[in-house]
């Protein structure tokens, strides 16, 4: 048992000697061409939103603000946790069953 210990003590320092050696080579920035630009010059950087991906986002916020001014008496009758409150949510906001 020793032995094993003193086995695994004597592969492991060498290794951490060299870690802490090159990690002090490394250099601190990455080089000039992996800090180029993604995206041409003149193209937006993000891609529009869909109209009803937009509709999507505001009813999500809505819900959200409205499940976070809830009490926790409040949420367990609307249903205890964030996706089934989200789903009456989302349904109540569409103006009917569509989903």
């Amino acid at each position: 048992m020793i032995s094993r210990f003193v086995t695994i003590v004597g592969l492991a320092v060498p290794l951490l000697a060299a870690q802490t050696l090159l990690a002090k080579d490394a250099p601190a920035k990455p080089p000039a061409a992996a800090e180029a630009p993604a995206t041409a010059p003149g193209t937006p950087a993000t891609k529009e939103l869909t109209p009803g991906q937009t509709a999507a986002r505001t009813r999500q916020k809505t819900c959200g603000s409205e499940w976070r001014a809830l009490t926790d008496a409040q949420k367990a009758a609307q249903g205890p946790k964030w996706p089934q409150y989200w789903s009456k949510c989302n349904k109540r906001l569409k103006g009917g069953d569509k989903a």
